[in-house]
């Protein structure tokens, strides 16, 4: 049995979940979500605990059981607290802002990268003084919000990869809790 599968899922009182055959909708104060169950798999509710059952001890079914209740307890969590990622834009020069539905960057290259923000997210660029000591005087924070978790990680990703972080000046995007390790260049080496 998988470790993950079998745990139950816990329902606060404001939330409320509808299983319309194979089709689960989870409601809550930040919005709505669905999903549609694998093949195989079931829901049972019982006095606010949500428990992921499947039908068989097939390779597959146990494959997909701990994905399921994952996905599941992903939905109760983004419709009740949210999902956020932040990321910081180190680099003199080095900017970010939003324009309507798009995220404006400016990283370093001769033109600047404008992304369209998905619906369902909320962004916001914000210019904020670094500590004393450092090259740049502002460093730029980018918050993701959203109530999917896979839309948020998503996109948090897509503004990564504009420019990863390199290892020798540190320049580039990256996420809030990341530790880029600085090389010595070659005058540090000898």
């Amino acid at each position: 049995m998988s470790r993950i599968g079998k745990a139950p899922i816990k329902l606060s009182s404001d939330l409320s979940v509808k299983l319309d055959g194979n089709h689960v909708t989870v409601k809550g104060k930040l919005g709505e979500l669905s999903y549609d169950l694998m093949p195989g798999m079931s829901l049972e509710m019982d006095e606010g605990i949500l428990t992921v059952k499947r039908a068989d001890d097939s390779k597959t079914q146990r494959a997909v059981h701990g994905l399921t209740r994952a996905l599941i307890q992903n939905m109760v969590i983004g419709v009740s607290e949210g999902y956020k990622k932040t990321l910081h834009i180190f680099g003199t020069g080095y900017s970010s802002e939003v324009v309507g539905p798009w995220l404006k960057l400016s990283l370093g290259y001769s033109h600047d990268i404008l992304l369209h923000i998905p619906s369902g997210l909320k962004v916001d660029a914000n210019a904020v003084p670094r500590s004393k000591g450092t090259r740049s005087d502002f460093t730029t924070i980018i918050n993701i919000q959203g109530i999917d978790k896979q839309l948020v990680g998503q996109f948090a990703a897509e503004v990564r990869g504009c420019r990863p972080p390199e290892n020798y000046k540190g320049k580039g995007v990256r996420y809030h809790d990341e530790h880029v390790t600085i090389k010595a260049g070659k005058a540090g080496s000898k």
